[in-house]
């Protein structure tokens, strides 16, 4: 009883800020549901809704029980919320690779790592493939140089298509929990021209509105120029090239690519500001009503437009949700800006879309803005002044971009494993102008274009895209301006949240405890370690990490993989210059008259032997207790050796072998769940769940 009274003591002086930890224990729900190794059954669920009814009564009471219990509820909700939306979402998925001619509606364009264009369609058709087990969307690379079909339009090609694919590495980013949640059920390419056999649909709709705005701009801003003002007014980044995307993220200025929270902020904030500020020139208007609250509520009609406009996808319909909080509570004469309006923000989003916790675009926008809001909230309530009055918009937009990218760092490190060194003086240069200039003049522009009179503001946005490209690129190119970070383990990021998030959220001095967990998870980041050897899904690619970096086996293909492995190694080196470490690492298992060998990679505990090819098969014969073999054939060499052919890494997935020869799969780390085309209820493991690799060499060697 004496801890609960200190506890009950404690949260009662925390009353009035205890809403912002509302979406925390939500998103705990949400991150238990993720973090299962086993897709939750009805019995699961019954037994979450049996302790949500038990919480639900003490829930009620004032005291520090009643606010554990709410905090318990919320846990609850957040689970229940994300099993119930990955169940709603379902939907075939392609279970073989497929070959042939594919037909569907052109639903979105992008661009692919390549620079490749990239379709997304609904309402496909496959051949022989039965309409129930048909993907409800599709996502093409298209390979051919050839002018696109315009968005809405029926097409039909010949294309190779493959099942979402699991992590590049085990424990890494699983695309086909993120295909899932998208309704993806394959992905692929065609090398062949994209026939339309049925023109889009010309009746006016926000699709067609979309492509005539994007369309305008390529051709009165030519270039570059007119691909980036598509993405920032239409959303439509297919016509930005893999170029300036790079220098965009070197210089720390992606952001400003994206439509999210900054672009959705600028619109809303101008629209109110001008509204606001030309009423109040009516002395007989602005004397007699709320001038301020019909600004807002045009600026949410603003807000809403763009949404519309942009294509709604999550990051744009995430910050609409937050600027609809914001407007709101000015309508209701509430503060408008503040750690409640943000706490509400993410309580929606994550309710509309549980899985956004997973995702980058969810983690860094409430990170920055959080952060942004706790900032200036205690210089507001501190009395601290800014400098002087003519000084303060400098001081403030240098301190905004300092802490905003101080905040989104760490998750963009651990995400991308990059960080910017020039970030802060690029933003100081690139956001004003964004805001000032480039904003106002894209809105003034689609005002004015049915009146033929947007030349001028026209003008001003070529010029103001053409600062930022500049600085972009300028930023880029200093020595050193980026560098590589190593992946750190899974519990980095949710520690260093959770201490951030006591040191935004608590009152008092028991705040700076928060500080404890966040150095912890730093000092845990620099001591993260990476896999000695990494396996590919096919068995074509080996890396193994060596002093020099990794070696890897191959000087192309498998580009995805290889690239992952390297950028999470924290390694600045090409596929190509990670293959010649391998030519000084691996040499020929034996002496053969040919060209293709079993290569062989001597470490402490044991060897790889990798084989590629049916005439390195064939020399193979023999292997001992200490080799594991990786053959991209079917093998069965005669002796005590691990060996993973084509069908065993099937089942397994990419692999992670450590000093000890210790062997973890990626379907071991995926688990039993939905999108990993797990169906079962009782949490039997299935084939693919089993763990036919998880031993030790040292344990293989005794048996």
């Amino acid at each position: 009883m004496g801890m609960m009274r200190i506890l009950d003591q404690l949260l009662q002086v925390q009353r009035g800020h205890l809403l912002a930890w509302g979406p925390v224990f939500l998103g705990l729900g949400i991150g238990v549901y993720f973090a299962l190794p086993v897709e939750p059954g009805a019995a699961t669920y019954a037994s979450v809704a049996g302790l949500g009814v038990l919480c639900a009564v003490p829930a009620l009471r004032p005291q520090a029980i009643g606010l554990l219990a709410r905090a318990a509820l919320l846990v609850v909700v957040g689970f229940n919320v994300a099993g119930v939306r990955a169940h709603l979402l379902e939907a075939p998925v392609l279970s073989y690779r497929y070959y042939g001619p594919v037909e569907g509606q052109l639903v979105h364009i992008d661009r692919s790592g390549r620079d490749h264009f990239r379709l997304t369609l609904d309402e496909v058709r496959l051949r022989n493939v039965p309409e129930d087990r048909t993907p409800a969307f599709v996502r093409l690379s298209v390979l051919a140089d050839d002018r696109l079909p315009p968005v809405g339009a029926r097409i039909a090609t010949t294309a190779h298509l493959l099942p979402p694919q699991g992590p590049a590495e085990p424990g890494g980013f699983d695309f086909r929990r993120h295909a899932w949640f998208k309704q993806l059920g394959a992905s692929g390419y065609t090398k062949v021209a994209v026939m339309m056999i049925e023109p889009a649909d010309t009746r006016l709709s926000i699709a067609r509105i979309r492509q005539n705005i994007t369309s305008f701009l390529h051709q009165r801003l030519p270039g570059e120029v007119g691909a980036v003002a598509a993405a920032i007014t239409t959303g439509d980044r297919s016509g930005v090239n893999q170029a300036t995307l790079q220098d965009l993220r070197a210089s720390n200025l992606a952001h400003l690519l994206a439509i999210s929270g900054l672009h959705m902020g600028l619109v809303a904030g101008f629209v109110f500001g001008a509204l606001r500020f030309g009423l109040c020139l009516i002395p007989a208007l602005a004397l007699r009503v709320n001038t301020k609250k019909i600004a807002a509520a045009v600026a949410l009609v603003a807000a809403s437009g763009y949404l519309a406009l942009s294509g709604g996808n999550v990051a744009t319909e995430r910050a609409f949700i937050m600027v609809v909080v914001m407007f709101g509570a000015v309508l209701m004469d509430r503060r408008a800006i503040s750690v409640r309006a943000v706490a509400v923000a993410a309580f929606l989003v994550l309710l509309r879309r549980p899985e956004t916790l997973l995702s980058p675009g969810f983690q860094m926008s409430f990170a920055a803005t959080a952060a942004l809001v706790g900032i200036f909230a205690w210089v507001r309530d501190s009395g601290l002044t800014l400098g002087p009055s003519w000084l303060r918009p400098v001081t403030a937009l240098m301190v905004a971009s300092l802490v905003a990218g101080l905040a989104t760092a760490p998750f963009g490190a651990a995400h991308f494993n990059t960080m910017s060194h020039y970030g802060l003086p690029a933003n100081l240069l690139a956001v004003p102008v964004m805001g000032l200039i480039v904003v106002p003049a894209a809105i003034i522009s689609l005002c004015l274009l049915p009146f033929g009179a947007e030349a001028l503001p026209l003008g001003l946005l070529d010029a103001g895209l053409r600062w930022i490209l500049w600085v972009a690129q300028s930023i880029a190119d200093l020595p050193g301006a980026q560098r590589r970070v190593i992946q750190p383990d899974s519990t980095v990021l949710p520690l260093m949240a959770f201490g951030a998030l006591i040191v935004l959220i608590w009152h008092g001095r028991l705040r700076w405890v928060g500080v404890i967990p966040v150095v912890t998870a730093f000092g845990l980041w620099t001591q993260a370690s990476r896999p000695l050897v990494l396996v590919g899904t096919t068995g074509q690619l080996v890396g193994v990490l060596g002093p020099e970096g990794r070696a890897l086996s191959r000087d192309k293909g498998q580009s995805f993989a290889a690239r992952i492995w390297l950028e999470n190694d924290g390694d600045v080196a090409t596929q190509t210059e990670a293959f010649a470490r391998w030519n000084a690492t691996a040499a020929p298992r034996q002496k053969e008259r040919t060209t293709v060998l079993p290569q062989e990679v001597h470490l402490d505990a044991f060897s790889i032997v990798h084989v590629t090819g049916r005439g390195a098969a064939r020399l193979l014969r023999t292997c001992t207790s200490q080799e594991i073999v990786i053959a991209t054939v079917d093998i069965a060499p005669a002796g005590p050796c691990e060996v993973f052919g084509p069908e065993r890494l099937r089942r397994t997935g990419s692999l992670d072998i450590d000093g000890l020869g210790k062997i973890t799969t990626a379907s071991e780390m995926a688990g039993i769940r939905l999108w990993t085309g797990a169906r079962t209820e009782s949490g039997n493991q299935t084939e693919a769940y089993q763990r036919p690799g998880v031993r030790s060499l040292a344990a293989l060697g005794s048996n």
